[in-house]
């Protein structure tokens, strides 16, 4: 079982975004900047004052690594992703629904919202595949 994240005033917006099937990032007021991980002030302008925006949850594939946990060695190996958005900021994810297919540089992906058991899980998989 996976457990559900912690949510902080710093990051509802974002899981209250992955219930309603979207992906959500910071957006500073002042300066229209957005960002990724959520922060308590703006990097560009030092503001404090933020509103969450929905991206589109289309992106490329940035970098990843074959994750193999050693304490659950007959669990299978996930496919743990850095995604760049087409916005322009990055989010460490699951590669899913691959269908075989090696994950590449570049390779175009889309957003997914898997439903656990108390939560849901933005993860992304190959675009095109369904």
């Amino acid at each position: 079982m996976i457990s559900a994240p912690a949510e902080s005033y710093d990051d509802a917006f974002f899981w209250d975004g992955a219930r309603a099937g979207e992906l959500r990032v910071q957006r500073c007021r002042e300066c229209g900047r957005i960002r990724h991980p959520p922060a308590p002030m703006c990097g560009a302008c030092h503001s404090t004052e933020w509103d969450a925006q929905a991206l589109q949850g289309t992106g490329s594939l940035y970098s990843w690594v074959v994750s193999r946990h050693p304490s659950e060695p007959d669990a299978a190996p996930r496919t743990v992703i850095l995604v760049e958005l087409d916005e322009g900021v990055r989010l460490v994810s699951n590669l899913v629904e691959t269908d075989g297919i090696e994950p590449t540089v570049g390779m175009r992906v889309e957003a997914v919202f898997v439903e656990q058991e108390t939560f849901v899980l933005p993860q992304f998989r190959p675009v095109g595949l369904r």
